[in-house]
């Protein structure tokens, strides 16, 4: 079992990070008259399926009245009404039913219509977790029938915390050289930075910073794109690079090649993270990739 799995939170007492969105959701569920839509919003990678997964614990629901959704793969209104169809029955073994969709605004605008109907027409025993990294695309009247919670990236601190208590419940030890360097590869998303540790604690302890740098590598083309935009590499590279992400959402990207950006500065001078952070400083949410791919060629082949 891969570390991700094996040491996913199955509790809210066990994640670590988002601090203030653990609190707001222990207090909501401990109400008589708790939402029935929930809608997380956030990064990939950062928790918010695994907290959609403890809100259906929480409010009771047993895995046989679960049902977890990706709706990049089911985008359309047949899907929603089927969902619509099968929450008038009563749960089967637990005390309500939970629908996570995870990716929701990739549902067609149908679909989503389909959706805010059933938001506004939803049985006492019945639930839904959104969850999305571009909440932008979603109806406005669907946020609205929400409560809404951002889930972000964890700090450096809360991202040591995190590997060391793994690495430790693995009964391995690891160098500060080769925690620094999952830590700044993985950008804060708490499943990148295991899965570079699941490849990390498979080596022996000499080969492991160069694996934690080859994981990375492998494991996100986003980023590379950090990489070569720091080194100002060829057009040609770059493209290639985009051409790869350019099913992934343009805002996850920008705020990451924000963040990497960010630890190269806080640990001094330089030139170029400062220029790559001005073209990634304003969202992508309209411009969207396009928006992306100007950026990142104006930093190649302007004239800074």
């Amino acid at each position: 079992m891969s570390l991700y799995h094996k040491y996913r939170p199955a509790t809210f007492d066990e994640v670590v990070g988002n601090v203030e969105v653990v609190a707001a959701l222990k207090s909501d569920l401990t109400k008589e008259d708790h939402p029935h839509a929930y809608l997380l919003h956030g990064p990939t990678g950062c928790g918010k399926t695994t907290l959609g997964r403890i809100i259906a614990t929480e409010l009771g629901c047993s895995e046989d009245d679960f049902k977890e959704m990706d709706s990049a793969d089911f985008r359309g209104i047949d899907t929603i009404r089927e969902i619509r169809r099968q929450s008038q029955y009563k749960p089967l073994s637990g005390k309500c039913r939970v629908w996570l969709l995870d990716e929701v605004h990739r549902l067609t605008n149908d679909a989503q219509s389909a959706l805010l109907k059933a938001l506004e027409d939803t049985p006492s025993h019945v639930y839904y977790v959104l969850a999305t990294t571009d909440p932008q695309k979603l109806l406005a009247t669907i946020k609205g029938r929400c409560s809404q919670y951002q889930v972000k990236q964890l700090t450096d601190s809360e991202m040591m915390t995190l590997l060391r208590s793994v690495v430790k419940a693995e009964g391995q030890k690891l160098t500060k050289e080769v925690y620094e360097q999952i830590i700044m590869d993985s950008q804060g998303h708490p499943r990148n930075a295991l899965q570079i540790l699941d490849q990390v604690l498979g080596v022996p302890a000499e080969m492991r910073i160069e694996v934690a740098k080859r994981a990375a590598e492998v494991q996100s083309d986003a980023i590379e794109l950090c990489r070569v935009l720091m080194q100002k590499a060829p057009w040609k590279k770059v493209a290639g690079i985009l051409t790869k992400l350019k099913d992934q959402d343009p805002e996850s990207i920008r705020r990451l090649v924000l963040s990497y950006c960010n630890t190269i500065l806080l640990k001094g001078e330089n030139m170029q993270a400062g220029l790559v952070m001005e073209q990634f400083i304003e969202p992508f949410y309209n411009t969207g990739f396009p928006g992306l791919t100007f950026a990142c060629f104006s930093i190649v082949c302007g004239e800074n």
